[in-house]
């Protein structure tokens, strides 16, 4: 079956086919490489480093003004790069901010697992200190629509809408492994192990040109040809770190595991906020499949997300054909208009509420 992009924005096809999150998501087809779409030289370096844990920084980039605040969340071992499409216009409609997830992008390593319960507490840390109040319109893509639900469901108070771009759910692996080939949990588990031994070579230096290096960095795709090469160069010395190493083999450790887990505590009404779901699907059929198992696939994957728009009264899955896993570079102005959508809604339910009594 065809599989994502070999980029670092595309983690999980490293090991494509045995992840089932890249089992789900195939390239755009038909594309034409072009000339750089990202170029901006805020993707180079921070753009803000805030302390949210006695020293620890985290990298956030903010741009417009406005309320509700749109929070972007990349997808597994993403970065802000992954919303550099679509970031500066959802910006002119309100205030919205990418930021790096710990040990990720530009942010300083994590001190604890990667885990969606980690990262959302992270989060939570850094728009406080960074004096970003709420309430917030989170956007997650990937395996970031995960880390969003814990957040809206530990902070309900601060969040008035969501929108899961392609996002994954904690049942995918199980439910994707009941209708596979046997011995795929087990490939799956194999794998990991590569990019945790790809976390001790780094703690002693990955040199360019060594098999270590190729294997590590090179392999992972982590230069992306819709970025500029000063962009590229800049992603490249990330992945050489150990502690940017160690946070991607840590966060796919926890993905269909403790993370899934953390995520299922989560399943609920999340009442009446927008929660507007977008599905890259239907999928072309791999020429290593069959045409029933390729129907199973895609059924399961709008199912899925049949399932998080549910947990709204004012929930909906849109079906967005013709593009990639990543629909916010194929297809930018869908995010957006999703996004508008949501903030249209959250903004139309503050207003409906009654003032608080005068003190």
């Amino acid at each position: 079956m065809p599989t994502p992009p070999h980029t670092k924005h595309s983690i999980c096809a490293r090991l494509a086919p045995l992840l089932m999150l890249a089992a789900f998501v195939a390239p755009s087809q038909g594309q034409e490489v072009k000339p750089p779409l990202v170029t901006d030289a805020v993707y180079t370096a921070p753009s803000q480093l805030v302390d949210v844990d006695h020293g620890r920084r985290m990298n956030i980039y903010c741009k417009g003004s406005g309320s509700p605040v749109v929070i972007l969340e990349a997808g597994l071992g993403g970065d802000t790069i992954s919303w550099a499409a679509v970031h500066p216009l959802i910006a002119a409609k309100t205030k919205t901010c990418a930021y790096d997830r710990a040990g990720l992008g530009f942010s300083d390593g994590a001190n604890r697992p990667s885990t969606v319960r980690n990262s959302a507490e992270d989060l939570h840390a850094l728009l406080k200190a960074a004096n970003i109040p709420p309430p917030y319109v989170l956007v997650g893509h990937s395996a970031g629509g995960m880390n969003i639900r814990v957040f809206a469901d530990r902070y309900p108070d601060e969040v008035v809408g969501m929108v899961a771009v392609d996002v994954s759910h904690e049942d995918q692996s199980t439910r994707s492994w009941a209708i596979e080939a046997p011995g795929l949990q087990e490939k799956w588990d194999a794998g990991l192990k590569d990019l945790e031994t790809c976390a001790e070579h780094a703690k002693k230096g990955l040199v360019k040109g060594s098999p270590e290096y190729k294997k590590c960095v090179t392999d992972l795709g982590v230069r992306d040809p819709r970025f500029s090469d000063a962009i590229n160069d800049a992603q490249e010395r990330m992945a050489v770190t150990a502690h940017w190493q160690a946070a991607v083999a840590s966060e796919q450790r926890a993905v269909f595991y403790a993370s899934a887990d953390e995520t299922r505590a989560t399943r609920k009404s999340f009442g009446s906020i927008p929660i507007i779901a977008l599905t890259h699907s239907p999928y072309p059929k791999g020429k290593d499949e069959t045409q029933e198992l390729r129907n199973a696939r895609t059924l399961l994957w709008e199912t899925l997300h049949n399932e998080i728009a549910a947990m709204s009264t004012r929930g909906i899955n849109i079906i967005v054909p013709n593009t990639g896993h990543y629909i916010q570079f194929d297809k930018p102005q869908v995010v957006v208009d999703a996004v508008s959508q949501a903030l249209h809604i959250a903004r139309d339910s503050l207003a409906a509420q009654p003032m608080p009594p005068k003190q």
